[in-house]
């Protein structure tokens, strides 16, 4: 895979997520306790041997560039390849909307790469992919551009898109639609091939009026491509919304998901943080929870996950809830159905309950 230069594209719409993307880009999220969402696209990258990754950056790019820093814990921080940030257009350039416009202001970094391949992936997807697959599938059917996608085990809503193949893995059809249902082959938004095609397809797209890459470099121009798709059959969460968002976090307290995504030979690295283990105090009571490094419990904490540096006291019920670094549960209060950010302070004997499908979200350093 060191033929492959692998490519991170932060340009997730927040629309259906902004309460918790006012100030960091949806792939910054944190998830599962310890980890941000990039975090899975990245490692996956790296578990797959690939050394050259570049992060396409948002606008706002201080929560990516704080928590990837020099790539050292991903193994990227090297002298030569390793971890490559290319910057978003400045404002005046902002004028066209899309993706495109970042891949066409970066394109020197493009053609200048050593790599004969490029892989393209979205840095918003849970998973736990191992890349090579792709590349042997890519070059085993003389593919100009190979996609992975999942086989939808239930109606799902987002802008999500949709594939048709035939049953060699020839894609025959490519949609972006509001919901997918059972069955459905939807994308996971990773495209592989060659460095030539994609300089090719970025140039040409951008100069004659295209602004989304996928829109208009791939869907309006697939007659000019050979495409084809391979399937992912494990587990996959894209994080588009806050109900997703909520529900895969939830998913990753089950056994059987957990296992797959964290403890198989490609573990997911993340920014390495050394702090004091979880103080469980003698009013403690935890179950079916992930609970951080350097948390204190002294109250009840049920199907939850705790990030780092939380305190929970006495009395404090938590149920079905996330709660983000350093934040504080006092005393008698009761917490379900709950989405805190980072820094937040819940004073004592406050009740706060969402619905299960739709959270209440406190929004970062927010004191109730």
């Amino acid at each position: 895979m060191k033929s492959v230069m692998g490519i991170i594209s932060l340009q997730e719409d927040k629309g259906l997520i902004r309460e918790l993307t006012d100030r960091r880009a949806v792939e910054s999220l944190p998830f599962a306790g310890r980890y941000r969402l990039i975090d899975f696209t990245l490692s996956s990258m790296v578990n797959s041997g690939i050394t050259s990754v570049g992060v396409m950056l948002p606008t706002a790019p201080r929560s990516v560039l704080d928590h990837l820093r020099s790539g050292k814990d991903w193994d990227l921080a090297r002298r030569h390849d390793g971890l490559f940030y290319l910057p978003a257009p400045q404002e005046e350039e902002l004028s066209r909307l899309g993706d495109l416009k970042n891949f066409y202001h970066n394109l020197d970094f493009f053609e200048h790469s050593a790599q004969k391949y490029v892989l393209l992936a979205s840095g918003s997807f849970v998973y736990n992919i191992d890349f090579s697959d792709l590349l042997r599938f890519h070059q085993n059917t003389g593919a100009d551009i190979s996609m992975v996608y999942h086989v939808a085990t239930e109606e799902e809503t987002g802008h999500d898109v949709v594939l048709e193949t035939a049953q060699n893995g020839l894609v025959t059809d490519i949609a972006e639609k509001p919901a997918v249902y059972d069955g459905s082959k939807v994308s996971l938004a990773v495209y592989l091939m060659e460095r030539r095609i994609f300089v090719e397809m970025i140039r040409y797209t951008y100069e004659h009026g295209g602004q989304d890459l996928l829109m208009d470099g791939i869907i309006r121009r697939a007659a000019d491509y050979n495409i084809y798709a391979c399937e992912h059959d494990g587990y996959v969460a894209h994080i588009d919304s806050t109900a997703s968002f909520f529900k895969s976090n939830m998913d990753s307290l089950r056994p059987e998901i957990w296992e797959e995504l964290f403890m198989g030979d490609h573990p997911i690295y993340t920014k390495i943080k050394d702090e004091a283990p979880v103080q469980y105090k003698g009013t403690a009571a935890v179950r079916n929870s992930l609970i951080a490094n350097g948390c204190i419990v002294r109250g009840e904490v049920g199907n939850s996950i705790i990030f780092r540096g939380v305190t929970i006291e006495e009395g404090v019920k938590v149920k079905n809830s996330i709660i983000m670094q350093h934040s504080t549960v006092h005393a008698g209060s009761l917490l379900e159905n709950v989405i805190c950010d980072k820094n937040v302070v819940i004073s004592k004997e406050k009740w706060l309950k969402g619905a299960p499908n739709y959270p209440l979200i406190i929004a970062k350093n927010t004191v109730i």
